[in-house]
């Protein structure tokens, strides 16, 4: 246990200091001020405004996790799609399939990379050259399904919207990105992720207790969150201790492509049936190599695009759908899920090898 404490500690304060830093900077007016800038400089075109999304969509899920894009992305580029008459439908699945398929990249992009690192003990560095091929190639083919799919809406004209919306305090937005950005390069440069989030949530705090103390009023803190993954990692340990691992050990993948995409396959396939933690968790006794652990993070991260459950921020992301209107079929939503995974997880893996 005293390992599984070393391992989820990192986790669960990365959380909670990625909860805070996200959340501070939605109430700076840092999403709306990047909504409301694409919309002004698409002029009306959507297949502008969608480009500037599909970046700032990545940039979100990369520096500051996938829930970040799904919770507080979502709503304010949906709001921007229904002021600009554009079928909401595209930016809806561009942010919740951004979150998923976008979230290879960094440790800090999913927490199952998190996971990943702490049981590879490898730097963010080695951890960026090994999986980049797979979360380039995610991200290529999630950008390429939503281009035909929505073919139709990225035809249309969408209406001009010219009135700016300016930030109740453009310094305190400037403080927020500064601080975001900072975290972004201290990671990538190989501080401790779970340290420098934590530092980097406090320096946000303080900055708007300085500058607008009023905005940290009711600052949600993802306590509930934070207990269930932690009882989520109990529950898997022991049952890893008990029965997992032992029959684990009956198997041994062989470190080839063939194996790296039975690994990838399971990964997704566990993940859209339960969750993609606890699916990362009980298959990781497989990934013994650093070719298999990619795959697997593959399969769990770019792989739970079907069913609503399989990721946590496809729930919170059908939640901000609901609030602003924007009916999200399951039945469509699986179809067209079914569909990208399909392309996804096999190529995305195979790119592991095709550039190593």
């Amino acid at each position: 246990m005293i390992e599984l404490a070393e391992r989820a500690l990192p986790v669960l304060g990365f959380l909670l200091a990625m909860t805070i830093i996200a959340e501070l900077a939605e109430r700076c007016g840092l999403f709306a001020l990047i909504a409301d800038r694409l919309g002004r400089w698409s002029r009306g075109s959507v297949p502008v405004l969608w480009a500037g999304l599909v970046v700032v969509a990545l940039a979100a899920t990369i520096f500051l996790s996938l829930d970040t894009t799904a919770v507080l992305l979502t709503p304010v580029v949906l709001a921007l799609a229904q002021r600009m008459s554009v079928d909401p439908r595209l930016f809806a699945y561009t942010c919740v399939w951004l979150a998923n398929t976008g979230s290879l990249l960094l440790p800090v992009s999913n927490l199952t990379n998190l996971l990943s690192l702490s049981s590879t003990n490898s730097s963010t560095l080695d951890f960026l050259s090994r999986i980049w091929p797979a979360a380039l190639t995610a991200a290529v083919i999630t950008v390429g399904v939503l281009a035909i799919m929505f073919r139709r809406t990225l035809a249309v004209r969408g209406v001009v919207d010219d009135r700016p919306v300016a930030p109740a305090n453009r310094g305190l937005l400037i403080g927020q990105a500064m601080i975001i950005i900072a975290l972004a390069v201290a990671i990538v440069v190989g501080a401790e992720i779970s340290l420098a989030s934590l530092i980097a949530a406090a320096l946000s705090i303080v900055l708007t207790a300085i500058v607008d103390r009023s905005l940290l009023r009711r600052l949600p803190l993802p306590w509930r969150m934070m207990l269930g993954v932690g009882l989520l990692l109990v529950v898997v340990e022991i049952a890893r201790q008990l029965v997992l691992d032992a029959w684990f050990a009956r198997f041994e993948l062989p470190d080839s492509l063939s194996g790296s995409l039975l690994l990838a396959g399971l990964g997704a396939g566990l993940s859209n049936l339960i969750n993609n933690l606890p699916a990362y968790l009980t298959l990781e006794p497989l990934a013994q190599t650093p070719a298999l652990s990619a795959s697997l993070l593959v399969g769990v991260n770019a792989g739970p695009l079907i069913t609503p459950w399989a990721s946590l921020a496809t729930l919170l992301w059908a939640g901000r759908c609901r609030a602003a209107g924007v009916r999200i079929g399951w039945g469509d939503f699986a179809l067209r899920g079914l569909l990208l995974t399909a392309l996804v997880v096999p190529l995305a893996t195979a790119s592991l090898f095709l550039t190593g």
